[in-house]
């Protein structure tokens, strides 16, 4: 038998309107959290859309600017950009091209969007020919100390062209502060850094490497990317990432990770970025064309459990649709 004295506790009563609901909501989602990712193509003279991802496209440098100018009209603080060059070699030369096409970007969406902020991601495996993130030694290895210094000039290039904050992706060792001192060297002391801090080699990369014909053609990335199965792992880069300098430190992929973003926001008052994507992005989106879930819904509640896990900051390919929905 239920006793009166039981009865006194119904946290139900808290549940019962939408105005209680959000009363007593413990995590709140906010446009000015979101980032959103655009790829930039030079091999493009139109919008192409990306078949891997549907909703998104990739640009031409000299017409990126609408999509920038759409996100800022939304209310989204912040654009991530991807690039895909025109031709590609053994050391990814066009990632620090001065003229590359994440350069001519950034300058088009700073000219029409001034203060929208634009990020870079810093990496070179779009740009190399064998698709790995930094030089590859005779024996197939990727060599991380020659690698800092290629980096170091694709971030201060990004910086020259007016990028806000530079994001290394690549996870190779000292990264962060070869980047750190490049940037403070030239000038650009007060340009952040978003860390790739904790990212993993995860098989949810899958449409983003289609979307930015960026796969290795050799081997995988397991040398260089986190475990899986490593939660201490992620901890250990993500401190030596704050000690050379890192701004801001990421966790990749999100919803396979909420632990680790957990872990991470509890070891630093530093914000807290999480990457929620394209296989997560795709995930959602299949499943809602055959009508197996609510987009909306679904969207909503990722998004809020990244938050509720503790990311200050997220990156989204669903962002521009997150953003209207909290608008409504």
């Amino acid at each position: 038998m239920i006793t009166r004295e039981a009865l006194r506790q119904r946290p139900r009563r808290l549940r019962r309107t939408e105005a209680i609901r959000r009363m007593v909501s413990e995590t709140g989602l906010s446009r000015d959290k979101f980032i959103l990712p655009i790829f930039v193509a030079d091999n493009v003279e139109e919008p192409e859309p990306v078949s891997s991802m549907p909703g998104h496209f990739h640009w031409p440098p000299e017409q990126v600017a609408q999509e920038a100018e759409a996100a800022a009209s939304l209310g989204i603080p912040a654009v991530l950009i991807f690039g895909m060059p025109g031709a590609k070699d053994d050391v990814g030369s066009e990632a620090y091209n001065p003229t590359g096409v994440v350069q001519r970007a950034v300058e088009a969406i700073k000219r029409s969007v001034p203060d929208l902020l634009v990020i870079t991601d810093v990496c070179l495996c779009q740009y190399t020919s064998h698709g790995h993130c930094g030089i590859v030694g005779e024996q197939g290895e990727v060599l991380n100390d020659a690698t800092l210094e290629l980096l170091s000039r694709t971030a201060l290039s990004h910086a020259q062209a007016g990028a806000d904050i530079v994001a290394p992706s690549d996870m190779m060792d000292g990264r962060v502060g070869a980047i750190r001192r490049a940037l403070d060297e030239a000038g650009f002391e007060h340009t952040p850094i978003m860390a790739y801090s904790a990212k993993y080699a995860s098989a949810f990369y899958g449409p983003f490497r289609e979307a930015a014909g960026s796969a290795p053609k050799f081997g995988d990335r397991r040398g260089y990317q986190l475990d899986p199965a490593n939660r201490r792992a992620a901890l250990r880069e993500v401190g030596l990432d704050i000690a050379e300098g890192a701004d801001i430190v990421m966790v990749k992929p999100a919803l396979a990770y909420l632990d680790v973003i957990c872990e991470v926001r509890r070891a630093t008052n530093l914000p807290v970025a999480a990457y929620n994507v394209s296989g997560e992005y795709l995930m959602v989106k299949a499943a809602a064309e055959k009508g197996l879930l609510d987009e909306r819904l679904a969207v909503m509640e990722i998004l809020t459990a990244i938050r509720r896990a503790g990311a200050d900051i997220i990156i989204t390919y669903h962002a521009k649709d997150a953003a209207r929905w909290l608008s409504e």
